[in-house]
């Protein structure tokens, strides 16, 4: 691969990034008023449930699935349920943890997310990682115990959401992944919020405490804006830019999550949890360096074998 091959490969369009960022700091307004609300008495299942069931509609509006709607109609539509249901359960996990933890400490150990997803990839899709990758994911590890730190009387069950929170979401991540070969990407955006609002509904009637007031009621519909535009920033950001290009800027939302909890909440995290999600964010940006270089490494590979049967022909 020559200079300007690479040059190409590492430029990343500014609308792209513009748009990644802008999509972390909706899903900071999402978790911050998720805390907000649950703090106040409202139930955990009607936090989740209004934001998947305004996300849905939002969907529909964004993406105007009444002029084309082939391009919602799912292939294997038992896998959009299970793949739903696994986000669902990492937002019901995540809003339970929200209630005992800060912003910056949910956020941190959702972040340990990438390098589980590289373990499991291995057994799951074949997609085996390297002794350097397996070194940075029990970095990582380390990171999320510095955070917790069992033992010692900080271990609660706020963090045991935390962490089901994160590995639903890995769960989820991957099934996107087996399924991105034959599901259109409308059909995984949209299945992944209607899935959840329709199964979750026959339970609502038991969930009794709703918003009080007017504020309450309107910070809760804003829940599935904010999901619903963040995905939507995202899949646009993707769109314009490679997954390894957008990889680093997710990351920011720990920044996101510092200043919101300190404005709205008042609370800043201690120095343990900002050690632990340094050493997970180093750990997820070397892991997102290291396939980067296997990536360029295969394509220079490739172009070389080309050449050289080129010049057999």
């Amino acid at each position: 691969m020559n200079p300007s091959q690479r040059h190409v490969e590492s430029a990343t369009p500014p609308v792209a990034i513009l748009c990644m960022l802008t999509t972390y700091v909706f899903f900071t307004f999402l978790d911050t008023s998720s805390k907000y609300l649950v703090l106040a008495g409202v139930s955990v299942l009607i936090v989740a449930w209004v934001r998947f069931a305004v996300h849905v509609v939002l969907v529909g509006a964004l993406l105007r699935g009444w002029r084309e709607p082939r391009r919602f109609r799912p292939v294997n539509l038992p896998a959009h349920v299970m793949r739903g249901a696994f986000l669902f359960g990492s937002t019901m996990f995540n809003v339970l943890a929200l209630r005992s933890l800060q912003l910056a400490e949910t956020t941190s150990i959702y972040f340990f997310g990438p390098m589980v997803i590289t373990a499991l990839a291995g057994p799951l899709l074949g997609e085996w990682a390297g002794w350097r990758r397996w070194l940075a994911i029990l970095a990582a590890f380390a990171g999320v115990l510095i955070i917790t730190r069992p033992g010692v009387g900080v271990f609660g069950i706020g963090h045991l959401f935390a962490l089901g929170s994160m590995l639903s979401n890995c769960f989820y991540v991957i099934m996107t992944r087996r399924m991105s070969a034959t599901e259109t990407p409308e059909s995984l955006i949209l299945f992944s919020a209607l899935a959840p609002t329709v199964l979750l509904l026959p339970l609502l009637p038991f969930s009794f405490s709703l918003p009080h007031d007017g504020w309450h009621w309107s910070v809760l519909l804003m829940l599935g804006v904010f999901g619903g535009v963040g995905h939507w920033l995202l899949v646009q950001a993707y769109r314009l830019a490679t997954t390894t290009a957008l990889a680093p800027y997710p990351y920011s939302q720990m920044v996101w999550m510092i200043i919101s909890g300190w404005l709205v909440f008042k609370q800043f995290p201690d120095r343990w949890t900002l050690v632990g999600a340094a050493i997970i964010v180093a750990s997820g940006l070397y892991i997102v360096h290291r396939e980067h270089r296997l990536r360029l490494r295969s394509r220079a590979a490739s172009d070389v074998e080309a050449e050289a049967l080129a010049k057999k022909l």
